[in-house]
């Protein structure tokens, strides 16, 4: 049910997503981005992203306004689906140079996402951090809250205790509404051999989106603490939840933590033969 609840804002994230309303650059007296914005808001949707017709369109918003950073960020974003890295970071580094309040989630969202651009994403988020009073929001796919990719990106860097702290603080905020944030934190204990804090963090995770991975971590907890019955029984729980369809997903590339069929399996095998 919480997937589902995410996939829909996700969804209506994605559709009301866009240049914003063009008067809005009258009122602070721009009249050359207000151009810019018409003839995109006019034309834009007559076009898909990989069409040259679409890039010429940008193209043509940029020679009205150069500083528009919307342009940019619609530019950049065939790039990064196609795969071509340089002209996407070509593009969004202007679109983050114009307007970084709007983009430098952007980047740093994709710079954690496809890059494994740690370092970069965290001086994304801290650069975003330090020009707003508000909170800095969601990763660009609203999976994730940007101060849990910072601690994913941390967590990849080594520094363990401080990705906890900031996963731990965020969990605490978002209260329910962390999709996969509980998990992370218990797996993050497990790697310190917390195996409570880690236990105690996948049945908040159970609670709020249970997962073949949550039940999976669950029973290498037990596995380390020589509770096999226990560890055989959760192992069951993921097989079951992850044939039923309730894992982790990504349409673009895999989690963090994100587990297999085979892993279940093969831990399955390993507990059944220590039965023997």
């Amino acid at each position: 049910m919480k997937q589902l609840i995410f996939l829909s804002l996700f969804i209506i994230v994605g559709i009301s997503y866009g240049q914003g309303n063009c008067n809005a650059y009258l009122w602070q007296k721009d009249t050359l981005k207000y151009e810019a914005c018409k003839l995109l808001v006019d034309n834009q949707d007559k076009y898909y992203q990989f069409d040259s017709r679409f890039h010429k369109l940008m193209k043509e918003a940029l020679e009205i306004c150069p500083y528009y950073a919307y342009p940019y960020r619609e530019l950049a974003a065939p790039y990064v689906k196609s795969g071509n890295f340089l002209m996407w970071k070509k593009y969004i580094d202007k679109a983050v140079k114009y307007n970084p309040k709007e983009y430098l989630s952007v980047r740093a969202s994709l710079r954690y996402k496809f890059f494994a651009d740690y370092k970069g994403a965290i001086k994304d988020i801290d650069s975003l951090s330090s020009i707003v009073s508000h909170d800095i929001g969601y990763s660009s796919n609203g999976t994730y809250h940007l101060n849990v990719v910072k601690g994913l990106c941390l967590k990849s860097l080594g520094r363990t205790d401080e990705a906890i702290e900031i996963i731990a603080k965020q969990s605490e905020i978002e209260d329910d509404f962390g999709m996969y944030n509980y998990l992370h934190l218990g797996v993050l204990y497990m790697a310190r051999e917390d195996y409570q804090n880690a236990l105690a963090s996948f049945k908040k995770q159970s609670v709020i989106n249970n997962l073949a991975e949550n039940q999976y971590y669950t029973a290498l907890c037990y596995k380390s603490l020589n509770e096999q019955a226990k560890a055989d029984s959760h192992l069951k729980l993921a097989l079951n939840l992850y044939q039923s369809g309730q894992s982790m997903f990504d349409p673009y590339n895999e989690l963090f933590d994100q587990i297999y069929l085979s892993d279940i399996k093969r831990e399955i095998a390993s507990i059944e033969q220590s039965f023997k």
